[in-house]
């Protein structure tokens, strides 16, 4: 099992999360770091993983989606300063603890898992995408497993269904139907989840559905006398949305195969990090535990 980490989800929420007068000397907040840090160093030491990675977003602006729609994500806020002082912080902990770390300016980090996805595929390895973002359950295959440490769990294969009310792979083809607010994806207009949802259960995917219109008034939705006529006025906005909510696998990376595998600590790296931050012994202790597991 190889394991794949959504980490600046795990950063926003430590962020969040976490009282925000924990500061450094100089006054610089520090929160975010330690809520990482405790959320990482947890995290390998209960899996012990041999083969991970730690996948970074970079920037809302310069990503291949961006390119494609110019309002992708417009709707987000910039991360404040002493955030991305922290998400920088993060990064050098992450190498120092002696994993993967990965981030593109033209991929966003679901990408980057779902490159390392495909990999594990190749070398017969399934993965455990660890996150709280539940669109990438799309990269699930039946051995695969998605993560919310600390949060609601393990989800399987045959259980995103139950989740989303689609499988795995009409995910993707949901958003574009329904739209994702949250990444600022209209979809189609009049198409709402439980819409979207019988749309998938009756033609299986998005271009199947576009190849039977004809057939859009049969199914057992509210409004779907007029249904076919909305999905045809917007069809350019569903196949456009699609672009957006589907998941690119082929990132470059040189070497994923050595590149996961866990080299031991830098102690003196992380020490010296911590104290530019002000962190204490029980981050450091733990750092120690981990250096111990990697010589076992």
């Amino acid at each position: 099992m190889q394991y794949l980490i959504d980490a600046s989800v795990y950063v926003f929420r430590a962020y969040y999360s976490m009282p925000d007068d924990m500061v450094d000397s100089d006054g610089n907040p520090i929160n975010a770091l330690y809520g990482y840090c405790r959320f990482l160093g947890d995290f390998i030491e209960q899996v012990n993983p041999e083969h991970v990675a730690v996948l970074f977003d970079e920037s809302l602006t310069t990503s291949f989606r961006t390119q494609i729609y110019p309002e992708y994500k417009a709707n987000r806020d910039p991360a404040p300063e002493e955030l991305k002082r922290q998400f920088a912080q993060c990064r050098r902990y992450t190498r120092a603890l002696g994993l993967l770390e990965w981030g593109s300016p033209e991929y966003e980090a679901d990408d980057l898992i779902g490159t390392l996805v495909e990999h594990g595929r190749a070398v017969s390895r399934p993965s455990t995408i660890v996150s709280r973002d539940k669109d990438l359950a799309q990269l699930l295959g039946k051995d695969d497993v998605f993560w919310d440490f600390a949060g609601k769990g393990k989800i399987r294969y045959e259980q995103v269904r139950d989740v989303f009310g689609v499988i795995p792979e009409q995910i993707a083809d949901f958003l574009a139907l329904a739209g994702d607010a949250v990444d600022n994806i209209k979809g189609v207009p009049g198409v709402g989840k439980k819409t979207a949802t019988v749309l998938l259960e009756e033609f299986g995917s998005l271009e199947n559905i576009y190849e039977n219109l004809d057939r859009v008034h049969e199914v057992n939705v509210r409004g779907a006398k007029t249904l076919g006529d909305k999905l045809d006025t917007h069809r350019d906005d569903a196949f456009l949305a699609r672009r957006l909510t589907g998941i690119a696998c082929d990132a470059p990376i040189d070497d994923a195969e050595s590149a996961m595998q866990r080299s031991r600590p830098e102690l003196g790296d992380i020490n010296a990090l911590f104290d530019e931050a002000d962190i204490g012994m029980a981050l450091r202790r733990q750092a120690e535990r981990i250096a111990d597991l990697s010589r076992d």
